[in-house]
């Protein structure tokens, strides 16, 4: 009988470094949501790779940044927690770094503390020259011994087969811990949450994004005259202040509208139903301070 092996693995890096596009990548569908905004990931997400000899639970961790909130300290905690409680990690860093930061020598830092197998993980090498490479590639060697150093092109799918190779290498043998068919935990609720919050991140304007979440109000499937499913959802998004209140609203609902129609458009798709979706906005200044909100992005 052939052996079969399985193992959790989280990817760990600072903001924007694509990590998010990384997992969809390894996926195969999409888990986590992309914007070109720094701190889009809140949650630690998993996405489960399911191979015929073998199954990979990735774990998308929040980006290391220097935290001015409750929510950014809760959000960095998350990340290096998530690191305690895999077999592997995948360190993420950007082809075009120069030098290693201080948000990479603090992960660095986390990794030796906990012992683990470490890839290195070089995304978007379609932006830079070989030589480049190579003496990044120098610099971290210098600072961590890398079971592997894998340069990758997560957003032209470049290099993700040669890096799922390379996590096979090292994984245990274990059962699937998921079913075969599936490709994420998330909970559909999770999921519409997220996909309204990342059609809101990419139509508006810089200062607001990071003083949003979402939450949805109401998930009731039920049937049309015509005896079809549809799915009648109601969500609230939060802000910080009432002048983001004013823009996410826009001029007679325009931006409002807009957040809604793309959003509905995907999560139809997702779902595979007709979707109903009525969206609110509302001021809840000091949220990113709140315990009983923050609770929800802690590592469970």
């Amino acid at each position: 009988m052939q052996q079969f092996y399985s193992g959790f693995g989280a990817i760990i890096g600072r903001t924007n470094v694509g990590k998010s596009t990384l997992l969809n990548a390894l996926a195969g569908e999409k888990v986590a949501i992309t914007t070109n905004k720094p701190q889009t990931t809140r949650n630690a997400i998993k996405a489960i790779i399911n191979r015929p000899n073998s199954q990979i639970i990735f774990i998308d961790t929040p980006g290391i940044h220097k935290p001015k909130t409750k929510l950014g300290e809760t959000l960095n905690e998350t990340a290096f927690e998530t690191l305690k409680q895999v077999d592997f990690v995948l360190f993420l860093i950007e082809a075009n770094s120069k030098e290693i930061g201080p948000g990479d020598k603090k992960i660095l830092e986390k990794l030796r503390e906990t012992n683990k197998n470490v890839i290195l993980v070089i995304n978007k090498i379609d932006l830079i020259k070989t030589s480049d490479l190579l003496e990044l590639i120098d610099k971290y060697q210098r600072e961590y011994d890398f079971i592997a150093i894998i340069p990758i092109s997560a957003i032209q799918n470049e290099g993700i087969e040669e890096l799922i190779k390379e996590i096979e290498k090292i994984l245990p043998q274990g059962p699937a811990y998921y079913d075969k068919e599936e490709y994420t935990d998330q909970t559909m609720r999770q999921l519409v949450e997220e996909t309204i919050r990342e059609k809101a991140l990419n139509l508006l304007q810089e200062e607001v994004p990071h003083g949003i979440y979402i939450e949805i109000e109401k998930m009731k499937k039920r049937k049309t005259k015509e005896n079809e499913p549809i799915y009648d959802i109601e969500a609230t998004i939060y802000c910080v202040r009432n002048s983001h209140k004013g823009i996410i609203i826009g001029k007679n609902g325009s931006m409002l509208k807009k957040i809604g129609m793309y959003a509905r458009e995907e999560i139809e798709k997702m779902i595979e139903t007709k979707v109903n979706l009525k969206l609110w906005v509302k001021v809840q200044e000091n949220w990113q301070n709140e315990d009983r909100i923050i609770k929800r992005f802690k590592l469970k």
